[in-house]
């Protein structure tokens, strides 16, 4: 074998004798004055001679690389040359031999293949990082060495990457760890079980990123407010891994302190903006917040950053609500505001995080409208759409992004389901005759409700006992809501003055100031809140009998 003529094949050589080539001048073209090339292998200023590459003998450099270099010959590959270094790693190698029986390292490695098409085509391939029958990893580099596609030889240089392998698997299994670190953290502070509202049905799913850089941060939670009222939230913080799983866990449990407050969505994202800053100045959170109140018929909802809440109406149209949107939590002096969208009988909202509809091919109002189109055909209890919707955007277990999604349906009920969900209201008109007026009301009512009547009593009494505090310390306009559910009896009183009621205890001689203890005492559970545009409500619960 001429080693010679194929050491100027090996990687790198032809560039640079090609190099060599540019650089020299011919002597017919040098100008007076031009400094003579220097010929390779003429000593410079009285040094020792030094050899020049080409006239190295090939044989003798491959023999002494560390690396494994074996030489195969023709179509079946048949063993021409194998080095020192490859001979110490699989021991010695019989000349001649195909490379099928007598390097079975290499069949075992799946490498005879890739040499068929190096033949054919004529140029190089490279095989990464694979763990060979000594147990160590290397680097295969199959170099074509004829001049002729489909017929000579192929030189396979092989690197010892044992180091960088095991380092990387090293690696690896740290950020497995991490991962499933993460994940269980981030599992462990999303809810385990979804509040389930009476007039809402909710279904709620998380699917972690691929990697440890794709988890965290993505959260959703449901919070029954009391008198029928429902908040909503999902968010995302910006970071990934343990730290935002962490930062995700705390706004989550300020969320739910805030939302016991019972204010309005944007007031809540006022609060959180300030906390977020505290918890963490380098990161942000995008947040939505959401109230939904059944007599109403519409989501209330404010937005810090975050993608639209998507609607699907009852008719199968799916409504955006884009406005209005403040910037993330964390970055703090926005006012935010709240906007609304219905959510009547029949609809269905879906509240998600930007792993669903991201992608770095397709701009995020294509995704958006992607979901609009799965929605607007999603059909089926709100699990089946959480499902449709998660994999309609395509998102498997290597997705590189965490995903979260909240969907929620306002049914709409008929027949004696439709029975156990009804309202009746009365305006609270006049001065001191509104009262028994209102008892009056409230006990018609709940007679044709068919409530046993030791409940109808209680009812009445409770409503005696709110009128009769609105009217003491409130203004008009005021009104009488009474609602029941398959659950519950809900009492709602409404008028003018935004002055919330606080529980006191009574002294023997007041004349005032019993009305809250009372209703506090006999109901389930009461509270008050501030109404938009002025003015309060003040409510209490019943628990119905089972049965």
């Amino acid at each position: 074998m001429n080693f010679t003529r194929w050491s100027a094949r090996l990687p790198g050589t032809q560039r640079r004798a090609a190099a060599r080539t540019e650089t020299a001048v011919s002597p017919d073209r040098r100008g007076e004055g031009s400094v003579p090339a220097a010929r390779a292998g003429q000593p410079a200023d009285g040094a020792p001679s030094v050899p020049a590459v080409d006239e190295l003998p090939a044989r003798d450099v491959l023999d002494r690389v560390p690396a494994l270099v074996a030489l195969l010959h023709g179509p079946d590959h048949r063993i021409a040359y194998v080095n020192d270094a490859y001979a110490a790693a699989f021991g010695v190698r019989p000349l001649g031999e195909p490379a099928r029986d007598g390097l079975p390292e290499l069949a075992e490695l799946g490498l005879l293949p890739l040499l068929d098409q190096v033949l054919r085509s004529g140029k190089l391939r490279t095989l990464k990082s694979r763990r060979a029958l000594d147990g160590r990893s290397y680097t295969f580099t199959c170099t074509p060495v004829s001049e002729t596609a489909g017929d000579g030889a192929v030189l396979v240089f092989a690197t010892d990457v044992t180091d960088h392998a095991e380092a990387a698997e090293r690696l690896r299994a740290s950020e497995r760890r991490q991962r499933e670190t993460a994940v269980t953290l981030q599992r462990s502070l999303l809810p385990q079980e979804l509040e389930q509202p009476d007039d809402l049905r909710i279904a709620a799913t998380y699917q972690p990123g691929g990697t440890e850089a794709a988890v965290g941060g993505d959260w959703y939670d449901v919070i029954t407010l009391g008198g029928g009222r429902t908040a909503l939230v999902i968010g995302d913080v910006m970071g990934r891994g343990v730290r935002a799983a962490a930062v995700m866990g705390q706004l989550r449990t300020a969320v739910r302190a805030y939302a016991r407050l019972d204010l309005p969505p944007h007031e809540v994202l006022q609060l959180l903006d300030g906390l977020a800053t505290e918890i963490d100045a380098n990161q942000i959170a995008t947040c939505v917040y959401a109230i939904h109140d059944p007599n109403e018929g519409r989501l209330v909802y404010a937005s810090a950053g975050h993608l639209p809440i998507l609607v699907r109406d009852e008719n199968g149209t799916v409504l955006r609500a884009d406005e209005p949107t403040g910037p993330p939590l964390g970055t703090g002096g926005w006012m935010h505001a709240s906007g609304s969208i219905a959510l009547g009988p029949g609809s269905t909202a879906v509240l998600y995080t930007d792993g669903l509809v991201e992608r770095r091919d397709e701009d995020l109002d294509e995704g958006i409208a992607s979901l609009e189109r799965a929605l607007s055909g999603a059909t089926g209890t709100p699990q089946v759409v959480c499902d449709r919707l998660v994999r309609s955007a395509g998102v498997t277990a290597d997705h590189d992004d965490d995903v979260a999604v909240l969907v929620l349906q306002h049914p709409a009920r008929t027949g004696p389901e439709g029975d156990l969900f009804r309202n009746a209201a009365l305006e609270l008109l006049g001065g001191v005759e509104a009262a028994p007026r209102a008892r009056a009301f409230a006990s018609g009512v709940l007679t044709s409700w068919r409530f046993p009547a030791d409940l109808h009593d209680l009812g009445v009494l409770a409503t005696s006992e709110l009128v009769a505090n609105s009217l003491q310390h409130g203004t008009p306009p005021m009104r009488l809501r009474l609602r029941r559910t398959d659950r519950r009896l809900i009492i709602e009183v409404t008028d003018g003055d935004d002055h919330l009621p606080r529980r006191r205890r009574a002294e023997p001689g007041d004349e005032s100031g019993r009305g809250i203890a009372i209703v506090a005492t006999i109901a389930s559970n009461w509270g008050s809140r501030r109404t938009p545009g002025g003015g309060k409500a003040v409510w209490c619960e019943f628990l119905l009998p089972r049965g």
